[in-house]
């Protein structure tokens, strides 16, 4: 479960050209929603399924919601590589390549992130033990639009992920 700690690690913020311009809390960064630095990863298996995820209803950002993507916030002087790496490994407890897919960034009311997405194939098993994960399930990448729709889902992911789905 979530705890203080979290909300005091420290992150980058960075100016409107993704420049880093300081340090601030994760508390703060939520707090005034300020821009930073995040990494998605996309877990696909190998029969062109992709591993979809029900977030805990603790999360200090769209808890409950099904995400197509883990993800997380990149701690401060990070590289972005390693903040991928480390997300896959907490969350779900595993170590595998990573391929780069892109980046972008995505704004609304209460997140501004300026993301890189990156792709690992995987048939596990998964080890859920940060308990940022509440249920998962496999869905095929044909049918996800459909498997989602009338769900509650990230935006962000939707948004900077389901765009680069298509690639290798």
């Amino acid at each position: 479960m979530a705890d203080g700690a979290v909300d005091e690690e420290l992150i980058d913020e960075l100016d409107a050209m993704g420049t880093v311009i300081g340090e601030v809390t994760r508390a703060e960064m939520r707090r005034a929603n300020l821009l930073h630095r995040s990494v998605f990863i996309v877990v696909r298996n190998d029969v062109s399924e992709l591993l979809i995820h029900r977030r805990a209803s603790w999360k200090d950002l769209w808890p409950d919601s099904w995400d197509i993507a883990v993800s997380g916030v990149v701690a401060a002087g990070e590289a972005w590589e390693l903040a991928a790496a480390r997300e896959l490994l907490e969350e779900l407890g595993v170590s595998a390549e990573l391929a780069y897919l892109g980046e972008g960034s995505y704004e609304d009311d209460e997140v501004r992130e300026v993301a890189r997405i990156y792709q690992t194939r995987s048939e596990g098993p998964f080890d859920f033990a940060d308990d940022e994960i509440v249920e998962a399930v496999w869905v095929p990448i044909d049918n996800l639009r459909e498997w989602l729709d009338g769900r509650l889902v990230c935006p962000d992911s939707m948004s900077l992920v389901l765009p680069r789905l298509d690639a290798p």
